[in-house]
């Protein structure tokens, strides 16, 4: 994946072979499982891509948010589920760590069949205006004098944000206490009420609350800044050299799924993400859609990007995973 770490088993019909397609596809709504709770980045984003299904298949999305166990809980569901094309799974690049990290005792790239990547994103760094806190450096120099003073939220335990934020820790030589959650959204809340301090989110969940004034981005976690947070520094033109964390937003149904069905979701919804109206809508959130591929070459990146993950996993040890 394109953060630092990027990043009971399956019942049988999740490991059946493909079966042919139904003759009409879909006749009913599609339920998307979504790991994380209602109004973070990857909800947000499939809620966006279920206007594109309805109104190019016929049927909408039906989002089923099944927070928990660091996105577990929805893995394992959608692990399980019947391979018609009626139940999906929103991932992220957290998917890739569970396998590579051994949460979930199926092997990640057999259990599922890769439909479409949606969007790709660089994380923002962002504290509370509360705090007499201005910059990075200023949030470094106060996290060092104050020794686990801080707290951090991420989408829970495992995921991209809750490592990369580890990886944070390390560079800067700085100590915070993690406080994990089932989303972005409600660590976002609890920054703005005052219960934790810090957090690594999408534009997508922060942007609104940054343009409000609720929070306070310090930086973003790329090559280069936003296009709709111009005045906002890269991390290291920040002076924290080495530290990029993004994640991913995909589509993936149980292995077995027909490949008719797999084509036609990757087809749609592809186009419909790369049409100029929905490109500067994702622009204005600060994401952007990921490029028209094939599921082939879709399946190819993910599992080149899990040998990667495999490598950069190993040795890590974090007292809660």
């Amino acid at each position: 994946m394109r953060a630092w770490f990027w990043f009971a088993g399956v019942c049988a019909a999740a490991c059946a072979h493909a079966q042919p397609a139904p003759a009409a596809y879909p006749t009913k709504p599609i339920r998307v499982i979504v790991t994380i709770s209602a109004g973070g980045g990857p909800d947000t984003v499939v809620r966006m891509v279920s206007q594109i299904v309805n109104e190019k298949m016929g049927q909408p999305f039906v989002v089923d948010n099944r927070p928990g166990g660091g996105t577990v809980l929805a893995t394992d569901l959608v692990a399980n589920a019947a391979p018609d094309g009626y139940t999906l799974l929103n991932s992220t690049d957290t998917l890739l760590l569970l396998g590579a990290m051994k949460r979930v005792t199926y092997d990640v790239r057999k259990a599922f069949e890769p439909v479409v990547q949606l969007t790709a994103q660089h994380y923002v760094l962002v504290t509370s205006p509360a705090l007499p806190i201005k910059s990075l450096k200023d949030l470094i120099a106060y996290a060092k004098a104050r020794p686990d003073a801080l707290s951090y939220g991420s989408q829970g335990v495992g995921t991209t944000g809750h490592l990369s934020t580890e990886r944070f820790k390390t560079l800067t030589g700085i100590n915070m206490v993690h406080v994990p959650y089932k989303g972005a959204a409600p660590a976002l809340l609890d920054i703005i009420g005052g219960q934790i301090q810090f957090m690594l989110a999408s534009p997508v969940s922060a942007t609104p609350h940054i343009h409000s004034g609720k929070l306070r981005a310090l930086g973003v976690a790329g090559p280069r800044r936003l296009a709709h947070l111009p005045d906002l520094p890269t991390v290291e033109e920040s002076g924290v050299t080495g530290f990029r964390a993004s994640n991913t937003y995909n589509l993936v149904a149980p292995a077995g799924t027909p490949r008719a069905i797999v084509q036609a979701l990757n087809s749609v919804i592809s186009a419909g993400l790369n049409a100029p109206a929905m490109v500067k809508r994702f622009a204005a959130d600060g994401t952007e859609p990921a490029p028209p591929a094939t599921p082939d070459e879709f399946k190819a990146m993910m599992l080149r990007e899990y040998g990667q993950v495999e490598k950069q996993v190993k040795g890590l040890s974090l007292k809660d995973l």
